[in-house]
């Protein structure tokens, strides 16, 4: 009996070993995302990048600038492996806060245009939106509608609407503004903009929309996945909106730069503890079915070239896009915040 019993503690300790080895090699195969995005806009993908890979995704979602503290908080401990946020300036601020390293992947190298990655390969673009303009087209003529710098003429006096200065959105704006046209005038521009609010910046983007179409505004500034999500809705007061508004692309003469554009992007955390694993995640979502998937579900442009876009897209029209290399925006946060708080945008 007590042969056996040693012989069993034995295999127990054989069988305990084999479990531990067994779990330490599943355990590498794991990515651990903190994502901006809301669950119903990656997870579906992580699902499908883990059935082709068999790399199981753990999901952490909240607020972007929460999770860039987080990052921050967690330093070395952090069990993230991939960051996911929206625009530019973000990510910017992300890798200026050392939360961000350098990954080495020719796929990305090749199909992601450099102007929408970074320039030290931190982080990448993975959809792209427009900031432009939507139009009450009872009360705006198209022949009056030409570019942004167009937007402080004295005509649009009490006709605009644009959330607050705090946006990031609205920051990116003005950053490629000070890019394009100098620090001076872009401050005079926000001060010219400012003059013209219809009211005090109040909500998000949609609202900004819904502005319009309820007559408060003439004209509002918003990314085009908002107008998107109207257009999809099968709510009739979505519908009511999309009937009354249309959409102008600014800046679009052979001179001219284009429409402002932007993009949600994704970067290998600094102390990612599974870095293969996390570079095959974000190769994988820049591949034609996520690229494709993602700009249907969530009506943003793709960052790959030849990927079709959504037929709510195609609906809106071709147009011209800025090809500003996008950590400019980043880079001109600081100036670009300091400009909007001198303007007075609140």
């Amino acid at each position: 009996m007590k042969g056996w019993c040693i012989k069993n503690v034995g295999i127990g300790l054989v069988l305990t070993q084999m479990l531990f080895v067994s779990t330490q090699a599943t355990a590498t195969e794991v990515v651990n995302v903190y994502s901006a995005r809301k669950e119903a806009l990656i997870k579906p993908l992580l699902d499908r990048f883990t059935a082709q890979t068999g790399i199981v995704t753990k999901l952490v979602t909240a607020k972007a600038d929460a999770l860039l503290k987080r990052l921050e908080l967690e330093g070395s401990a952090t069990p993230a492996d991939i960051f996911i946020t929206t625009d530019a300036g973000r990510l910017q601020r992300a890798k200026e806060a050392k939360v961000l390293q350098a990954i080495s992947s020719e796929l990305l190298q090749a199909v992601i245009p450099a102007h929408l990655r970074d320039t030290n390969n931190q982080w990448f673009g993975l959809s792209q939106r427009s900031r432009v303009i939507f139009y009450a087209a009872d009360r705006v003529s198209v022949n009056e509608l030409s570019t942004y710098e167009d937007l402080v003429n004295p005509k649009w006096k009490g006709r605009i609407c644009i959330r607050s200065s705090s946006n990031i959105y609205n920051q990116s704006l003005i950053a490629s503004m000070i890019v394009a046209n100098g620090e001076e005038a872009a401050e005079t521009w926000a001060k010219g903009l400012v003059a013209n609010f219809a009211r005090p910046p109040s909500g998000g983007d949609t609202d900004q929309i819904r502005a319009a179409a309820a007559g408060v505004c003439d004209i509002a500034i918003a990314n085009t996945y908002y107008f998107g999500r109207l257009v999809k809705s099968d709510k009739p007061e979505d519908q009511e909106v999309v009937s009354r508004l249309k959409v102008f692309w600014p800046n679009q003469a052979d001179n001219q730069r284009g429409a402002h554009m932007n993009v949600s992007g994704i970067g290998v955390t600094a102390y990612s503890k599974h870095k293969n694993n996390a570079t095959k995640l974000v190769e994988f979502l820049v591949s034609e079915e996520s690229q494709q998937w993602y700009g249907d579900v969530n009506n943003e442009y793709p960052v790959v070239a030849g990927v079709p876009m959504s037929g709510t897209l195609k609906d809106f029209g071709g147009f011209k896009k800025d090809t500003l290399e996008l950590s400019l925006l980043g880079k001109n946060n600081r100036t670009a915040v300091e400009i909007m708080d001198r303007a007075g945008w609140k």
